[in-house]
């Protein structure tokens, strides 16, 4: 049968529409049912309040509640795995931070690609470390510290939360940038490698600023600088490494991500409204105690920071050497 040629186009044009059509429907009546935001590590820390403000927003605004799962374990690779398997419907989240970016060079053996198999929704924060000393360390600012360093090769010990953490391969930046002889001392989480900085058996921490910074406002700790590119508002008097070190920068990020072929448009609708809670004062607030600059912005922008971070923490792995066990 041979249709007229107004009648075709008609046709066509119909047929054009209705994918579109269908996929707005989806959108609107998402979401109609709970969701979950899995978070690859344990209740209590700064990663797991950070989900769950996103969370309690998200439960606030769109009227269904976003449930705050953990699944701690291989540095946030069990909760990514779940993620990555998961149904690409919007009811399974992923609370991305900076780890994530570490583990594909560090780890050879996963079941997923983090850039391939988990889409941006969010960078919801941007997380800045910092250089801490003992009080008996003799320095009290880098170029002192790195001389105090290249004074005592392989006498100075610094912590962290294990082979391959933030504050592991910020430290090996540094070590790289420097070319001072600092000797890690691995932990099993960073609460106890701060502990031991207090209690004067470490020398130094590239520490979470959530995990230090009520030790610098009693004194206990000296910072020497942050590993941003800007100063902080909460310690508006401490240098950034990069003014003593040109061009070293270590900061993290939180953010959100989602199962790869989630619907562009439910990708959209939780980036608008938690850029909108990122612009709420009371969570702005909260971030900021946490250690963290709030960022937001579009999906795409946190792409970018995803990739550039993987890249980059592969170069410093593979120079340094570093390997789980």
């Amino acid at each position: 049968m041979k249709f007229p040629r107004r009648t075709f186009l008609h046709l066509a044009a119909g047929a054009g529409v209705l994918p579109a059509v269908t996929r707005m429907s989806w959108a609107q009546a998402y979401p109609s049912r709970p969701g979950r935001i899995i978070v690859g590590f344990a209740a209590g820390g700064a990663t797991d309040i950070q989900a769950r403000l996103m969370g309690q927003w998200l439960s606030d605004r769109i009227g269904q509640q976003f449930i705050i799962e953990n699944r701690a374990g291989a540095s946030g690779n069990i909760g990514t795995e779940a993620v990555a398997k998961a149904a690409p419907d919007g009811y399974t989240l992923l609370q991305i931070v900076t780890p994530h970016a570490i583990n594909a060079a560090l780890y050879s053996n996963l079941n997923f690609d983090f850039l391939r198999d988990i889409a941006p929704v969010i960078c919801a924060a941007r997380l800045a470390y910092v250089v801490v000393v003992h009080p008996s360390v003799p320095a009290k600012t880098i170029p002192e510290f790195i001389a105090y360093a290249k004074a005592n090769p392989g006498k100075i010990n610094y912590g962290s939360a294990g082979p391959g953490t933030p504050q592991n391969i910020a430290c090996e930046l540094f070590k790289m940038m420097t070319g001072v002889d600092l000797v890690h001392v691995p932990y099993r989480g960073g609460a106890p490698a701060t502990t031991d900085l207090v209690g004067g058996h470490l020398h130094v921490i590239f520490s979470p600023l959530s995990e230090s910074i009520e030790h610098i406002k009693a004194g206990k700790l000296r910072a020497l600088a942050v590993t941003t590119t800007t100063r902080l508002d909460v310690l508006p008097d401490v240098p950034v490494v990069a003014d003593f070190v040109p061009g070293y920068e270590a900061s993290g990020f939180a953010g959100i991500g989602a199962p790869k072929n989630t619907p562009a448009d439910i990708i959209d609708l939780l980036n608008k409204e938690l850029n909108a809670g990122l612009a709420d004062p009371k969570i702005k607030a909260r971030i900021v105690e946490l250690g963290g600059t709030v960022a937001g912005g579009s999906p795409a922008e946190f792409g970018t920071i995803l990739i550039e971070a993987t890249e980059k923490w592969a170069k410093v792995i593979k120079v340094a050497g570093i390997k789980v066990e």
